[in-house]
């Protein structure tokens, strides 16, 4: 089965962009900071991208997932809340993270057990992913579910007519990003989600990555003008030390205190079966720490409606209540249209619609599988 799976991904698959010629035939790939020198007939650490006869295979042309989700499910709290985001996903990744919860997604060509995932593939093209999008009523459109970097050539040639359509583009990623692919989604992308897993480089390497590789993304996507929200899965005897948790907080904020850090609420997956769920009061005191080491917006996620005021949106001027949520809900919204506090008017960073009366609030707060 898996040699009939190996043979369907790699049908559905262009020359890559993010690549650089090697000698021999060889080529070394642009998508991830992982620069893989791939040979003839050799594979990338990811598995999905692939050196044919001396040219770089990128995925293209498929999804193994598509639905429509809430914009905070991503999660983004920043970025046109209460609208709905149409997300897609292909297959793979950079990282063999031990609790990744979307690793039948993740984890093909490495994980026997995620073969399964060919069942999901659906071919499509840009166009009909796009329409999609505006037939559904979505504002934005998302790379998700997989690694979104190693599928960097795909998701630009969606996000080119999704701006086109008039949507937001968003990456939600592990961050382990290059320069080249971050100036090639520069033109279409909007706002970049990364994944802050640790501050310690041993669990880095155990992931499959470097730190310094994700902290110098977090402050690249910043410095370059995306809007960057980051989230830290908060693991029970993994990254939960006070310790660790400042480090993270103070590198956040030393980059822009402005930027939203999402501390969310571990269970237990894939093979991190041997860790407790995070609890009420770590989540609490995660968050507590981010504020403490002077970041304006930190969030309590993954345990709605048992967080308090955590999952809610403040002024950090005034302490006014910008947006009261519940998990994915939206309860009010009080940002003007032009982005500022109605109180105090301070401008609130982030991405705000200009017609404030179009929010959704009391959405339904979960995914739409629909198809194509």
């Amino acid at each position: 089965m898996m040699t009939a799976f190996v043979e369907t991904l790699d049908r559905l698959t262009k020359p890559a962009v993010l690549v650089e010629p090697g000698d021999g035939g060889s080529v070394y790939c642009l998508a991830c900071a992982n620069h893989c020198h791939i040979r003839p007939g050799q594979r990338g650490i990811c598995q999905v991208r692939f050196n044919q006869d001396g040219t770089l295979m990128a995925p293209w042309g498929y999804v193994a997932g598509a639905q429509i989700d809430p914009i905070e499910k991503k999660p983004f709290n920043h970025v046109l809340p209460g609208s709905h985001a149409l997300t897609f996903g292909m297959l793979g990744c950079d990282f063999h993270c031990s609790f990744c919860q979307n690793w039948l997604s993740s984890q093909v060509l490495r994980d026997d057990r995620a073969t399964r995932s060919v069942n999901t593939i659906e071919q499509v093209n840009p166009e009909e992913l796009v329409a999609y999008a505006v037939r559904n009523g979505a504002q934005i459109i998302a790379s998700s579910y997989n690694e979104p970097l190693i599928t960097t050539e795909w998701a630009v040639d969606v996000f080119k007519l999704a701006v086109k359509a008039g949507l937001k583009c968003v990456f939600i990623s592990n961050g382990n990003a290059t320069i080249q692919s971050l100036e090639l989604l520069k033109p279409y992308l909007s706002a970049y989600k990364i994944d802050l897993k640790s501050m310690q480089e041993k669990n880095y390497r155990e992931l499959g990555g470097k730190l310094q590789n994700i902290l110098d993304t977090i402050q690249k996507a910043h410095d370059m003008g995306f809007w960057v929200e980051v989230v830290t899965l908060v693991i029970p005897g993994y990254n939960d030390s006070n310790e660790e948790l400042w480090e993270a907080a103070r590198f956040l904020t030393s980059v822009s205190a402005d930027i939203p850090w999402h501390v969310t609420a571990f269970h237990p997956d894939y093979r991190m079966l041997d860790r407790e769920p995070t609890s009420v009061d770590a989540l609490t005191r995660a968050a507590e720490i981010g504020q403490e080491a002077g970041l304006h917006y930190v969030y309590a996620g993954n345990l709605p409606g048992r967080v308090k005021s955590l999952e809610d949106t403040f002024c950090p001027f005034c302490s006014t209540r910008l947006i009261q949520r519940r998990g994915y809900t939206i309860g009010e919204y009080t940002i003007t249209a032009q982005g500022t506090c109605p109180k105090c008017g301070k401008k609130q960073p982030g991405i705000w619609t200009d017609d404030p009366k179009t929010v959704n609030l009391g959405g339904m707060g979960y995914p739409r599988r629909l198809s194509f």
